[in-house]
């Protein structure tokens, strides 16, 4: 196997010992503050049915980046997390809310290295109207689990956003860490109607707390635990029905141990029961697909069962060897089936696909995040993917997004789009290391039907980070007229380390 080059830092989840957020297009230096008031929306009942990520009802999508390298209250590392609320004219920042473990209500307080955010979810896990936030700490202490143990809390959402909040499962044992990045999905994987929350125990295992979950956090559905037989490793979890019976199923990408070339994309299938063994996706010779380091689920060629999207962005292996369609990253498409997914009818695409803007270069990154969702409004949903190690001219590191089209035949590079921060109208300039294009996000935060765009860069500002946002258009896919950036001078967070835009909530 072949070593990984130095720029591949930043590539994989588990290795993203969360470097999430502290922003910086103005440069801060305050303490972070437990959370800013946010007004209610408007009238929202039990009933409100909004889009994810809606956590005060009004119809809106919100955005959640997490920070869980930041320093709070002095405390280096204990991590927070950021909430912007949508409206009519998009992402507001003059309404905007910084949770962290010193936020009234939310379990624990702010320790050095916690990492409160080193994972994200969102699901209204009490039923009541509004979406909550599931927030991991990785590297929490316990009293029952001991050191780096993990703790998976949600902070609840109502007709203000988010307030309050509970614990819902801590590690079982020293170095858990439960709820680490990648580590964190929210689906109804029994069909009972009531959302249920995957996490993952022994890097391995996975922990399912059944919902529907009370105000004090306990599932009344218990837990459910599926071991794996082998020593592997969870990279990446996703939550979607990749075979259309109505039940949620459960996917991951996965390696073995530090092996790089031995990833795979495997799926446990839900029932009534709850979670079966996983299966194991083979392409057309019959081996096992080889998977990546993230993934999504979403029905990009809307036939009626979700399709699994995986990123690999690390390339160089001795099982990259005259395969071009790793060079640089490449990003898989697999089409779920009545079957279950079918790898024999994968696409690959990567920036050698006809279409894709840009060319195939060693440590590009392409495919390092991947997201779906519809930013057209064709009925196809599309493909979001980052490319954080991308050079523009010479500037390397800089970083790049490029949008991919859905359509009836699935994946495709035609129509594709890129941005950077040198695209006009883009706040800021491309800077070496930049890495913008880290984590990238979807979501309707203005309510028109198509998804927005939201864009980290971990990198910006000597690693402070910033976060930008793109409104959606019919016409050109993202728009860069009226993007909204922000940092830690508009969140009133320390910038220092903090590396805002690694990650943002998945639904």
């Amino acid at each position: 196997m072949a070593p990984p080059s130095p720029r591949h830092w930043y590539l994989s989840r588990p290795a993203r010992t969360a470097l999430a957020a502290g922003v910086a297009l103005v440069a801060g230096a305050l303490a972070v503050p437990g959370a800013y008031a946010v007004p209610a929306q408007g009238p929202a009942t039990a009933t409100t049915a909004g889009p994810h990520d809606d956590f005060n009802g009004d119809g809106y999508a919100d955005l959640a980046v997490a920070a869980p390298a930041a320093t709070v209250d002095g405390r280096r590392g204990a991590g927070y997390v950021a909430v912007l609320y949508g409206s009519a004219s998009g992402l507001r920042t003059a309404t905007r809310q910084v949770v962290s473990q010193n936020t009234a209500g939310v379990p624990g307080s702010a320790e050095t290295d916690d990492e409160f955010g080193s994972a994200l979810a969102t699901a209204d896990l009490d039923r009541d109207g509004y979406d909550d936030l599931v927030v991991g700490a990785a590297r929490e202490d316990t009293a029952d689990g001991g050191a780096d143990a993990g703790l998976v809390a949600v902070v609840w959402g109502g007709p203000g956003g988010l307030s309050g909040g509970a614990a819902l499962a801590s590690g079982r044992g020293a170095h858990d860490a439960l709820g680490a990045a990648g580590h964190l999905t929210v689906g109804d994987v029994d069909g009972d109607g009531a959302p249920d929350l995957v996490t993952v125990e022994n890097l391995h295992d996975l922990r399912v707390l059944r919902g529907p979950f009370g105000r004090n956090g306990a599932g009344a559905g218990g837990e459910q635990v599926v071991v794996d037989e082998f020593d592997s490793r969870v990279l990446d979890l996703a939550a979607g029905d990749v075979n259309g019976d109505g039940v949620t199923d459960v996917v991951a990408t996965e390696n073995d141990g530090d092996e790089y070339d031995a990833r795979r994309v495997v799926y446990w299938t839900g029932t009534r029961d709850g979670l079966t063994p996983y299966t194991v996706v083979d392409d057309a010779d019959g081996s096992r697909l080889q998977g990546g380091e993230n993934l999504d689920v979403g029905d990009v060629n809307a036939d009626g069962a979700d399709d699994i999207v995986v990123g690999r962005a690390v390339d160089g292996y001795d099982s990259d060897l005259d395969n071009p369609h790793v060079k640089g990253g490449r990003v898989t498409w697999i089409p779920g089936s009545p079957q279950g997914p079918d790898g024999t009818r994968a696409v690959f695409v990567n920036q050698d696909t006809p279409g894709v803007p840009g060319s195939a270069e060693d440590d590009d990154a392409f495919g390092t995040d991947v997201r779906i969702g519809d930013v057209d409004g064709d009925g196809h949903p599309d493909v979001v993917t980052g490319l954080p190690g991308e050079d523009l001219g010479d500037v390397t590191g800089a970083g790049s997004v490029v949008v991919l089209r859905g359509t009836a035949d699935g994946l495709t590079g035609a129509g594709a789009r890129a941005v950077t921060q040198n695209t006009p109208n883009v706040p800021g300039s491309a800077e070496r290391d930049d890495t913008f294009g880290r984590a990238v996000h979807l979501g309707d935060a203005n309510g028109d039907g198509l998804a927005d765009l939201a864009v980290g860069a971990p990198g910006e500002n000597a690693g402070a980070g910033s976060v930008w946002y793109f409104r959606s258009s019919v016409t050109t896919v993202v728009t860069p007229n009226g993007t909204t950036a922000f940092g830690a001078g508009t969140l009133g967070t320390v910038a220092t380390g903090a590396a805002l835009g690694t990650a943002f909530a998945a639904g």
